[in-house]
């Protein structure tokens, strides 16, 4: 297959605060070479790039991982593009809204890579909780966040269509490391310079499940508030 989409976990769960590690970087890295993700706790917003993956915590550390952490929630792709563009001056919302009329349709998932100079990036990074884990809001709510200016480097991620908030956030889901690999965390928003945009469509969104984690099939979860909680989280 190509064009795959490889999740594990979701962002639903995840915001219920079902917390625990369940997979690890380098069993995405073998699914993906571009992506997103946080590690055990909700600690901070992981970078997968260039088949590497890549750590921003609350403190505002920023490393490479080693590939032995565990995650609750990951998205990841073999990044090939099928369409790619230069775009200079705007605003993330504009250019949200020139890759959303360049995609294939809203209706699929795709990977987005934005990269080049950017006048502004606006981070945060979510702080890490301890157990035993409260809903992802709690930590959402008193996140760290950190902006820099004129900074080169690569804001990657994905599109969720409506029809999947819950699995994702509906929208796009971007995270961000300049090329230095010393600052990044979750996209809040940015303005480009000169920037370079690819955007892979998906044909194929594979879900993997914690099957063997007991806090994950024995949960009751309650689902009523996620999808604004998702809203307001991201």
């Amino acid at each position: 297959m190509t064009n795959v989409l490889y999740q594990h976990g979701t962002l639903g769960t995840l915001m219920a605060g079902l917390l625990q590690g369940t997979a690890s970087i380098n069993e995405l890295l073998k699914h993906g070479d571009l992506g997103i993700a946080t590690l055990t706790g909700s600690n901070g917003e992981v970078i997968f790039l260039d088949g590497k993956a890549y750590h921003a915590n609350e403190h505002k550390e920023f490393v490479e991982l080693k590939g032995n952490e565990l995650t609750p929630y990951a998205t990841v792709t073999k990044f090939v593009a099928d369409t790619s563009y230069e775009t200079k001056n705007k605003s993330s919302e504009a250019v949200f809204e020139e890759i959303k009329e360049k995609m294939l349709s809203e209706n699929l998932f795709s990977a987005v890579k934005i990269s080049g100079v950017f006048k502004k990036m606006h981070v945060r990074m979510m702080p890490a909780q301890e157990p035993p884990y409260t809903r992802l809001i709690d930590s959402a709510r008193r996140q760290p966040e950190q902006t820099e200016t004129y900074v080169k480097g690569s804001v990657v991620g994905f599109f969720t269509p409506e029809l999947f908030h819950g699995i994702g956030s509906a929208g796009f889901h971007v995270h961000f490391a300049n090329d230095d690999r010393n600052f990044g965390g979750h996209v809040l928003d940015f303005e480009v310079e000169d920037v370079k945009i690819e955007i892979q469509n998906m044909e194929t969104f594979e879900q993997h499940f914690p099957i063997q984690n007991e806090n994950f099939t024995n949960a009751n979860i309650d689902y009523k508030d996620i999808a604004d909680e998702i809203r307001e989280a991201e």
